[in-house]
């Protein structure tokens, strides 16, 4: 009796000691081929016990854990779940910390303890936004103009009713007059497997890009009459029948309009001519996540698939077909090789100014290229980066009241190497040299992780114009 006791608290000792990480800590590699750990023994699942969630709902937490009480694992398996536990809770960014340990034997039952640190979720707070496509435009080609910056006041309520949904406000003035509202809720049924999401967005501008020349957005503006003005909306569902994987669905509205300033510079900017434009739109999109940590992953793969159709006449037909795909591994305990790839096509290929924009937009965009665009209808690029992690700590701040327990903010910092290749096929290129040919990039950098998955990314890069620089990001998964 006395050696059975001894060996279900070893036992406590090393479940609990594999489960201890935080999301900034490497995953641990534990000696499961010892042979004193080597048994045949499986334990049953009890009771699955939950702490520090004072705000986010248990079924919540539950459903992103890979084991239910009354599932009988052996030992490696628990491991290996406690573990899986661990990561996926942690991605699911509304907590700081997260433990997943045994708790205690009853024979041949372990009860599991999950000890969660919640994260801040409300933030009411102004905001002050640039509009171009990425820093260096701004600070650069806009000369850090205050007049292409938006601002006003934005609340972010993450976690709103402890579903981890979402809900965004936005009371914006500056280069765009916007209003906006969002909210995402992963789940709504009581299986969890079907969530909703609904948009709405209305504004206008003074200033608009109105063509591209030389590879460059080209600018109009009136400071007495909008050119632009536009309204958005849509609503839909998502499932999710396990953890990696989710698919979305839904339809939204369209309704633009533009100054006939802009018709008589650019007649192609709609179809024939037109100042405005409305449409009804549809969408699939599919996500798979299987990473150690999506803000900033070093081993696992994602992809992303997204169909669209804009339009149902003459005046807007758009199909769309999307995919994107990063794969990482680690090569060294603290070296990693990441590859990115992305692809896309348009159809028709004869598509008006509105619906040419592909590659320089959003987070699709070639490092080196960051002060051109390339528009087009079909083309893609594949990305491949090395990495190595050189530091790793927490900056201590103290408490503003006594009794209260002191603050870490987290840094990692990465150097990396990196080169890009891609193409965008334009049929109608006009003033535009860079489409229709293959495209390469490289450089090397440094990625700084910190407090709430903030990632400043600084590079120095070169193209094949014979151009090099340095450039700031932000975005890092795909």
């Amino acid at each position: 009796m006395l050696r059975k006791k001894k060996y279900q608290i070893w036992l406590l000792i090393l479940l609990a000691h594999c489960s201890v990480l935080t999301a900034q800590q490497p995953i641990v590699e534990l000696p499961l081929s010892d042979t004193s750990v080597k048994t045949v023994q499986s334990y049953i699942v009890g009771d699955i016990i939950i702490s520090g969630n004072k705000k986010t709902r248990p079924a919540i937490i539950l459903r992103e854990i890979p084991l239910k009480s009354g599932d009988e694992y052996p030992l490696q398996d628990l491991v290996t779940k406690f573990e899986a536990a661990r990561r996926q809770l942690m991605n699911t960014t509304l907590f700081h910390t997260v433990i997943v340990a045994a708790k205690n034997f009853e024979g041949h039952k372990v009860n599991i303890t999950v000890e969660v640190k919640e994260r801040w979720y409300i933030f009411p707070l102004p905001y002050l936004k640039p509009v171009d496509r990425n820093l260096n435009q701004w600070l650069i080609q806009q000369k850090a103009s205050l007049s292409r910056v938006n601002y006003g006041v934005k609340v972010l309520y993450n976690n709103a009713t402890g579903n981890n949904d979402k809900l965004r406000l936005t009371l914006g003035a500056g280069y765009t007059k916007q209003i906006s509202f969002s909210y995402d809720r992963l789940y709504f049924d009581k299986k969890m497997k079907w969530g909703l999401n609904a948009v709405f967005a209305y504004g206008k501008n003074r200033e608009i890009n109105y063509n591209t020349i030389d590879d460059k957005q080209v600018f109009i503006k009136n400071s007495d009459v909008y050119l632009r003005s536009f309204v958005t909306t849509s609503l839909g569902l998502t499932y999710r029948k396990a953890i990696n994987t989710r698919h979305s669905f839904g339809v939204g509205y369209n309704s633009e309009k533009i100054n006939d300033t802009i018709v008589s510079l650019n007649p192609t900017y709609f179809k024939e001519g037109r100042n405005s434009v409305r449409f009804p739109w549809l969408y699939y999109n599919m996500t798979f996540f299987d990473l150690d940590y999506i803000p900033y992953p070093t081993k696992g793969f994602a992809a992303q698939v997204f169909f669209g159709k804009s339009g149902f006449d003459k005046t807007i037909n758009l199909w769309q077909l999307s995919a994107k795909g990063s794969a990482y591994w680690p090569l060294l305990k603290k070296t990693f090789l990441n590859l990115n790839a992305y692809g896309g096509i348009k159809l028709p290929f004869k598509q008006p100014y509105f619906n040419q924009r592909f590659l320089g937009y959003g987070d699709v965009f070639m490092q080196g290229y960051e002060y051109y665009v390339v528009d087009g209808v079909a083309g893609g690029y594949l990305k491949t980066t090395l990495t190595r992690e050189l530091f790793n700590f927490n900056v201590r701040i103290p408490p503003i009241k006594k009794g209260k327990e002191a603050q870490r903010i987290p840094f990692r910092i990465f150097a990396k190497v990196f080169g890009n290749a891609g193409y965008v096929h334009n049929p109608e290129p006009g003033e535009n040299t860079l489409s229709n040919q293959m495209l390469y990039s490289g450089g090397f950098g440094i990625d700084i992780l910190s407090f709430y998955d903030v990632t400043f990314k600084l590079e120095w890069t070169f193209n094949q114009l014979g151009q090099n620089g340095i450039f700031i990001h932000r975005k890092t998964i795909f």
